[in-house]
């Protein structure tokens, strides 16, 4: 097991942590801005600056440390979405165009490898779509004859290289995986200088579409004719685009072989939900990922068990010891089954990015060539594909209904839920929970010195009440998807404020016995609704 269960840490950021950046210092202006340093940000960036832009990236936190460091890495044209309904949603012609893009991006990824001299573990592997259970075996052979339909080559095995049986197995070849972080790192490197500039611990708390756009930070304003918004989700967006997606959070163990397995290939097997394997040679020991347990953010009870679920799924097919890595990482998933990538709706010259499902790394690099060919206005192919404004009401319909009904169960329905009842001296060290405190509810938080902090449990996006992640020690909302560290520092969007404290210090700390609730004032519905209509993009 995991030597200390209370702490989370990536395989990539505890290996290949990139260069630190300085925080924007005062107004600047230059041709593109964008908001979001991860695989998304820097590949557009890094293109536009070979395309003669000045770029600025800014980054709410450390370039990397979002959801390009808490990734797997699998680089697939294997979509979550599946071929048939790829297919179905999309048209054959829709979905070869998907799987193009797809494995354009990988080789945009190998180029930048050999060409830039990146060391990060780039290797052509296989992939492999398996399942244990015979009663999918048929619909296995069916995503194998739809991939084929989309010119997407594959076999279908009876056997595979994992160390346990399996029903049946479709095998793509040429998939890739690598180090993202080392990767990001040399991207990284080759934005920074020049006319471009890379900003860390810089917040977007406005964008203003326009000409030319401004963004508006907490540290200054960057000026620009073009923004991209690549911050894993549309912040700043309250309306249409928001609707149209869903967060989810899904887990990941990595641990040392014990014995040695060729085991260089990407797996994903047929359970729901479902899990995926691949493995990782660093500093000379041979490890193996494995991600699944996926959950609506904000939904998921006791997520802590997530990882022991993971380990026991481990227990049963692979040998080893310890847990050396956990973590989770945060999946946008599009009610369609593709991502949104273009200009945002009513929009000249803000650009966004977002629902990549599981697919991330491979995805966002397709939203980084897509983005910076649209803003030098050269024609891409996919543009219409991954339009950020359509809207495809019979492939989306149902998920549509299913995924946009959280945010008006939760808005209501938390304001009325009598929360938990134990008294605020009753909360272990590092854990959070929402209590009743002289009627009112309070997102409590008591941190490892034994302190109390007491936060609003509204999140600050369109009101909905964050819960207690105990497997991560942050506030996760159940409606959007924004995250808060456990005294309410903004972690994820798409909200851009923190948590509202309590009592207003600025420590968050209280004793708990000294604590006097502030006057009941209730948490009116009705002001969160209305930001609906006053979203700083324009409507999305």
């Amino acid at each position: 097991m995991l030597n200390d269960l209370s702490q989370t840490h990536p395989i990539w950021t505890a290996t290949g942590q990139v260069k630190r950046f300085a925080s924007l210092g005062s107004d600047v202006t230059v041709d593109v801005a964008v908001i979001g340093g991860g695989i998304t940000g820097l590949t557009a960036a890094d293109l536009l600056k070979r395309a003669g832009k000045s770029v600025a990236v800014i980054d709410l936190g450390r370039v990397g440390n979002g959801e390009t460091g808490h990734t797997t890495a699998h680089l697939t044209e294997l979509l979550d979405i599946g071929y048939r309904d790829l297919i179905a949603n999309f048209g054959v012609e829709g979905g070869r165009l998907a799987c193009q893009a797809c494995r354009k991006a990988i080789q945009r990824i190998e180029a930048n490898v050999l060409s830039y001299g990146i060391d990060c573990g780039f290797e052509r592997v296989t992939g492999w779509k398996f399942t244990e259970n015979a009663a999918d075996v048929e619909a296995l052979e069916a995503e194998s004859e739809a991939a084929l339909q989309l010119s997407v080559p594959n076999t279908l095995a009876f056997e595979s290289p994992l160390p346990f049986r399996i029903e049946r197995a479709m095998r793509l070849d040429h998939q890739g995986q690598f180090h993202p972080m080392k990767y990001l790192n040399a991207l990284a490197e080759r934005v920074e200088g020049g006319n471009c500039r890379i900003y860390e611990n810089t917040r977007a708390l406005d964008v203003e579409d326009g000409e030319p756009c401004k963004v508006v930070t907490e540290r200054g304003v960057v000026t620009a004719k073009d923004v991209i918004v690549a911050a894993n989700v549309p912040v700043l967006n309250k309306f249409f685009l928001i609707t149209k997606i869903a967060a989810y959070r899904s887990y990941a163990i990595a641990f040392r072989l014990e014995r040695a397995w060729d085991s260089n290939h990407l797996f994903w097997d047929s359970a729901d939900p479902y899990h995926y394997v691949r493995r990782e040679d660093i500093g000379g020991d041979a490890y193996l990922i494995v991600g699944g347990e996926d959950h609506k953010t904000g939904q998921g009870a006791r997520t802590d068990a997530r990882f022991r679920e993971l380990e026991e799924w481990c227990r049963k097919r692979f040998a080893f010891g310890e847990t050396d890595y956990r973590w989770s990482g945060q999946i946008i998933n599009s009610v369609d089954g593709l991502p949104y990538i273009g200009r945002n709706s009513m929009s000249e010259h803000v650009f966004v990015a977002t629902g990549y499902s599981g697919t991330g790394m491979t995805f966002g690099t397709v939203a980084g060539m897509l983005l910076s060919d649209l803003i030098l206005g050269q024609q891409n192919p996919w543009e219409a594909l991954f339009d950020a404004t359509r809207v495809k009401p019979w492939a989306a319909a149902l998920s549509y209904l299913s995924e946009n009904m959280d945010f008006p169960a939760h808005l209501i329905a938390d304001r009325l839920s009598p929360g938990r009842e134990p008294r605020l001296e009753t909360l272990r060290e590092n854990e959070g929970a929402l209590i009743r405190v002289g009627g009112k509810k309070v997102a409590a938080y008591r941190d490892p010195e034994g302190r109390m902090h007491l936060l609003s449990p509204v999140c600050p996006h369109l009101g909905c009440y964050v819960n207690w992640n105990e497997a991560e020690k942050s506030w996760d909302c159940p409606c959007h998807g924004s995250r808060f560290d456990p005294v309410g520092r903004l972690l994820n969007g798409p909200a851009v404020t923190n948590l509202r404290s309590e009592a207003g210090d600025d420590d968050l700390a209280y004793v708990p016995e000294r604590y006097e609730p502030p006057p009941e004032r209730g948490e009116p519905i009705g002001p969160p609704l209305l930001g609906f209509f006053s979203c700083p993009l324009k409507p999305t």
